[in-house]
């Protein structure tokens, strides 16, 4: 996920779980990614009321994506749903990724999503499902007039997520390599 300081916004609606037709998108706490930063996986599995996962993080939600959703959220404890979501099965609790906003609605009405799968889980649809959810969620509020997301060339299955998602190409990315995709509403 790319990440970008936009300060702590405004909370809208609280946090609440996202839930698609076979994901339940579970908000990160302090606690959450205390654990997971700590790499205590028993403890983080059992905040989240899911089996520990054999492996864990997901390709590119890596050390650093944590610390940044970690500080983000002790900085700005009333992020409400501009925050990092854990995507689970629903009927068998099982963490197949992660993701979430970057920010809330910035001053020009954009949001930042970002996401990422586990490698057992890809090629099912769970990514598609998730940024679907997150869309239709930071469309709910007024404020918000376009999502967008940065992901890298050679990530063909990504770039494929957000076509399928609405998502058009619009140029380069913030960071050295990257591509930028937009939704409008």
């Amino acid at each position: 996920m790319h990440r970008r300081r936009h300060g702590c916004g405004r909370a809208l609606r609280g946090v609440q779980l996202i839930e698609t037709a076979r994901l339940v998108l579970l908000p990160a706490t302090v606690q959450t990614l205390r654990a997971e930063a700590r790499r205590d996986l028993a403890v983080f599995a059992s905040l989240l009321s899911v089996a520990p996962p054999p492996v864990w993080p997901p390709d590119l939600y890596d050390d650093d994506a944590v610390a940044w959703s970690l500080r983000e959220l002790e900085q700005c404890p009333d992020r409400g749903p501009w925050r990092t979501y854990y995507f689970a099965l629903k009927t068998e609790r099982v963490l197949v990724g992660a993701g979430g906003y970057v920010n809330g609605p910035s001053d020009d009405g954009s949001v930042e999503l970002g996401y990422s799968v586990l490698g057992a889980h890809q090629r099912k649809g769970y990514a598609s499902e998730a940024v679907d959810a997150m869309v239709a969620r930071a469309f709910a509020e007024p404020a918000v007039r376009r999502v967008i997301a940065h992901t890298y060339p050679d990530l063909v299955a990504s770039i494929g997520v957000l076509k399928k998602n609405g998502f058009a190409h619009v140029g380069a990315g913030e960071q050295e390599g990257t591509i930028r995709f937009a939704r409008t509403r």
